[in-house]
């Protein structure tokens, strides 16, 4: 017969429980009131994680945000593939909306979880950002991330290869169809994260300009000469890593302001969807900052360094004696060099990603070095000239829906553009001056008029006649081919 005299009577198995009890509610009580609730379940989440039974069944892989100094491709892949295919029950997540974005931007917020299927395998995704304390240091290595983001993805240990050698790939592809489809054009800025720090970052809105190569005021052929050769680099994937070359193109647009350098670079980027990165040499420190720009641009991207004739004075490759005791006399934080800009270009480090397009623009190329000019730099020289009659038919049709050109104003201002030299953006200006058709040619009249008497006044003056006044024979189709230099 068992001796039941040693253990505690119910009454105080209850009176310990109601004690403890109680002592759970005030803890609690006391927490709630002193951290937030975010702060708790951050803290919950953290226990969770450290102390989680062990499983020598399931396997765990970490897909961070970065690949040393580059982006982790699997990481953006598997941000999109997320967004897109699963739709976890969550109860906290991070909402933004910038201007002009027409659509709600949902983001991941900490200890997100998710599950996926493939195949019959449930696979487990988790989202983790951790904050990161910056110093001083952190500043001077240019390491700009302020939280360090990753996935973990859990699975059965017994289906590894098949997540490795299937899943992935089939995130990665179904990410690709996802982007091609709802692709936004982005222009990325250059930033500074402070005006004691030279770490740069590049920062981006929604490209939203409207040029495309239908309303490009400029000639029919040169035109179509640019979108072959477009379509061309884009299918020759293969044939530039069979010759031994890496896969970018580079266009130099040269001619006066306002002929339309700018529209062209939107309208090839609305063509191709390919991401602006717009580069202000002013802000490039040294030479050492041409590698960590160009890891930062992705594939599939136009790289643009707009007025380089202008925008900064490049230093020279060729440096003498007297400038090197002269170096005191240039800003301490402008060191970079046209050597450094040159190996940006077509170095080393330019094999560091793929389908890249480098555009110039300038207003005057005989003050560009011919080291830029060069086959494997700018391959394309296109010459944006001044308006010519195609190019205000295409004006006219954009602005003022002017369709019938026998309108006798029409003929006038295609006799007055045969001998002026005049800018698309200057026509354009004054085609939006009226609504009513008659008074925008009328004015545009008048405008070419006093423009041709100006012009007139500065040949008198003995200004070059040839460079003011363009004949019918220099707007031919010979002038189309002499304007467009493939190298």
């Amino acid at each position: 017969m068992m001796n039941f005299s040693g253990l505690p009577s119910p009454f105080s198995i209850f009176s310990a429980y109601a004690s403890m009890s109680a002592s759970i509610m005030l803890f609690q009580t006391m927490l709630n009131q002193v951290l937030p609730r975010q702060v708790q379940d951050y803290i919950f989440s953290k226990i969770h994680h450290y102390f989680k039974p062990l499983s020598s069944s399931t396997i765990t892989l970490v897909i961070e945000e970065r690949d040393g100094m580059s982006s982790n491709e699997i990481y953006d892949a598997a941000t999109t593939y997320l967004y897109n295919k699963v739709s976890p029950e969550i109860d906290l997540f991070k909402l933004s909306k910038r201007p002009k974005e027409k659509k709600l931007r949902v983001n991941f917020a900490k200890s997100w979880k998710a599950v996926d299927s493939f195949e019959g395998i449930e696979l487990i995704w988790r989202f983790v950002s951790e904050e990161c304390k910056k110093t001083y240091e952190d500043f001077e290595n240019d390491n700009l991330v302020s939280e360090k983001k990753h996935f973990e993805l859990c699975f059965d240990k017994k289906y590894k290869d098949k997540v490795l050698n299937f899943y992935m790939p089939f995130i990665l592809k179904d990410a690709n169809v996802i982007n091609a489809e709802k692709k936004i054009v982005k222009l990325h800025t250059l930033g500074c994260v402070s005006s004691y720090s030279s770490s740069q970052f590049w920062d981006s809105i929604n490209f939203e300009h409207p040029s495309t190569f239908d309303t490009l005021a400029i000639d029919a052929g040169l035109k179509k000469a640019i979108i072959e050769d477009l379509d061309r680099f884009l299918r020759r994937k293969q044939f530039y890593k069979e010759v031994g070359k890496v896969w970018k193109r580079g266009y130099l647009l040269y001619g006066p302001p306002g002929t339309g350098k700018s529209s062209l670079i939107a309208a090839m980027a609305n063509y191709l969807k390919f991401d602006i990165f717009d580069l202000d040499l002013a802000n490039v420190k040294r030479d050492s900052d041409w590698k960590r720009l160009l890891l930062r641009t992705t594939n599939r991207s136009i790289l643009v360094i707009e007025d380089i004739d202008c925008s900064i004075e490049l230093p020279d490759k060729r440096t003498t004696s007297l400038d090197l005791a002269n170096a005191d006399a240039r800003p301490r934080d402008q060191q970079f060099t046209l050597a450094g800009l040159l190996n940006f270009i077509d170095g080393i480090w330019s094999s560091c990603g793929d389908e890249r397009v480098i555009i110039f623009t300038t207003n005057n190329k005989d003050k560009l070095d011919p080291a830029l000019l060069r086959p494997g730099r700018m391959d394309m020289h296109i010459h944006m000239s001044y308006l010519t009659i195609e190019g205000f038919k295409v004006l006219a049709k954009n602005y003022l829906k002017l369709h019938d050109q026998q309108n006798w104003l029409f003929t006038e201002v295609q006799q007055l553009i045969e001998s002026v030299q005049v800018t698309p953006a200057e026509v354009a200006e004054e085609l939006m001056k009226s609504d009513d058709t008659g008074v925008c040619l009328e004015r545009l009249v008048k405008f070419l008029k006093r423009k041709r008497i100006r012009n007139e006044d500065v040949k008198d003056d003995g200004s070059d006649v040839l460079e003011l006044y363009k004949t019918k024979k220099m707007r031919s189709f010979d002038h189309m081919m002499n304007s467009l230099e493939v190298t």
